[in-house]
């Protein structure tokens, strides 16, 4: 399938499955039991972007379509750190000690 692309071109990967980063939020606290009371609101920084977009259509007309909905995804993702605290959690405290 890459192979029809043309050489020196850009192809966005994605999966057209935009979603804000409240829906993000809610879907990462839902699949780990948690609420609300978890969240802690910060001031947006300079330049914030409201929504991240790419256009796919150039690789999606060479074929390509993405091999998982975004909600298996992220519980894969979660699934993955929740069983790896040992590989994560020396890296977050050694940012959170700086």
């Amino acid at each position: 399938m890459f192979e029809r692309g043309e050489i020196g071109q850009i192809y966005n990967i994605g999966a057209d499955n935009e979603r804000t980063n409240r829906q993000i939020t809610d879907t990462i606290l839902a699949a780990l039991g948690m609420d609300e009371s978890s969240v802690e609101y910060v001031e947006d920084r300079k330049g914030h972007d409201r929504r991240y977009s790419i256009d796919t259509s150039k690789v999606s007309a060479l074929g390509w379509a993405p091999a998982r909905t975004f909600e298996a995804a992220i519980e894969e993702t979660i699934k993955w750190y929740v069983d790896n605290r040992g590989w994560w959690e020396p890296l977050r405290n050694r940012v959170k000690n700086r």
